[in-house]
């Protein structure tokens, strides 16, 4: 597949950099065009200054999509840490809206086994707008892990996440970790998951495990060969 429309659905702004960001290089540099729909602003569940948080939030959020090449489709403001007070047909509306406007081949979400709920609010929302009714475009739906939200989750609560997509994302390496820096604030200090080095030693592993330097890591949730 070449020349997509590829959409990425995250619950927060800096999902898509920690999760796929080498991903989304990948696909720019071949010509797919790249767009980004984020659900809530990623700190107004928190305490402090909010209004400066966000601002923040927005400008290394645009740092990022100029690093990796990607635009901003939407950027909805459900509150962050509880889309599940939200009704999931209003998250699924959303969803559908971009659907409709931008026409997607390929679609990038959050895994659903996820200690995050908004991760698995989304993930739900997601499946739910791109389900396989008549006279769909879309060829296929994957979701991919976000350091310190999926590793956090446990089969027993949040089901499990079993890749069977890996990404080689070893040349691309370096604006990915030059767009997880636009997200310094969000970075915490090793050895967390969601450090710069954590991010690193779960590439290296990713790709370890298929032979590769560094993967990205995805799992094909529906794919769908059409005739044309």
């Amino acid at each position: 597949m070449s020349n997509l429309t590829v959409l990425v659905v995250v619950a927060h702004s800096d999902d898509e950099t920690i999760g796929m960001g080498g991903t989304i290089c990948r696909h720019v540099s071949r010509g797919d065009r790249v767009f980004v729909v984020s659900m809530t602003d990623g700190v107004g569940g928190r305490t402090g200054t909010v209004t400066d948080d966000v601002e923040k939030r927005k400008k290394s959020a645009k740092r990022a999509s100029e690093i990796l090449g990607f635009e901003w489709a939407e950027a909805y403001s459900f509150v962050d840490n509880a889309m599940d007070r939200v009704s999931l047909l209003e998250v699924v509306k959303c969803v559908e809206a971009v659907k409709s406007s931008l026409q997607p081949a390929l679609i990038y979400t959050h895994s659903g086994a996820d200690l995050n709920i908004d991760h698995r609010v989304v993930a739900n929302a997601v499946l739910t707008a791109f389900r396989p009714q008549p006279n769909e475009s879309w060829t296929e739906i994957r979701a991919f892990e976000v350091a310190s939200a999926t590793d956090y989750g446990h089969e027993s609560t949040t089901n499990s996440f079993n890749p069977n997509v890996f990404i080689d994302v070893t040349s691309e390496w370096p604006k990915k970790q030059e767009a997880l820096t636009a997200y310094c604030a969000e970075m915490r200090d090793y050895p967390h998951s969601r450090s710069m080095e954590g991010i690193e030693n779960l590439a290296r592993y990713r790709g370890n495990q298929v032979g590769l330097m560094m993967a990205e890591a995805f799992q094909v949730i529906r794919r769908i060969e059409r005739r044309r």
